[in-house]
Parts: structure tokens; sequence; C-alpha cells
């Protein structure tokens, strides 16, 4: 997991070389790029959720945080087990 973040820093650290070099600014300020990112996050869960109420099924917290908290977060679900 921790090769992914490093990935990740790295290939945005060069994007910003390369944006320095070329004597480009960043598309978007930091905290809005951020701010879309996590909009896509959550909004991404907004499917499973819509599927589980049209089928009826209980919202949980449970459900949440095993479903989507790490989908979200990038963190394994609490406990290994399966949500009800």
């Amino acid at each position: 997991m921790m090769k992914s973040y490093a990935i990740s820093l790295i290939v945005g650290l060069l994007a910003g070389v390369v944006y320095a070099l070329i004597d480009v600014n960043s598309p978007a300020p930091p905290v809005i790029a951020l701010l879309g990112l996590f909009g896509m996050l959550v909004g991404e869960q907004l499917i499973p959720l819509g599927k589980r109420i049209i089928r009826r099924q209980p919202v949980t917290l449970a459900w949440f945080r095993h479903e989507c908290v790490p989908k979200i977060s990038g963190t394994p679900p609490p406990g290994g087990d399966k949500a009800p």
C-alpha cells in the first residue's frame, strides 16, 4: 500500500516540475482540487447507496463503514468481516 502512495507522490512531484519548467500554473488551486477529488470519491458511493435503497435493503452504519468508508479513505474495511 505504501508503494502506491510513493508512486502517487513521485508522479505529483514530476507534474509540478513539468509545470515549473514550462512556466504554467497548476490548473486549480490545491484546496479546490482536493475538494473536487473528495467529491468524486463520495459521489461514487451514491450509486451503491441508491441501489441498496431501491432493493429496500437497510442502509446501516455497519454497511456504510464496510462498503463506503474504505473506498473514500483508501483504508481496509474494519474487522475484515462482511457487513449485513
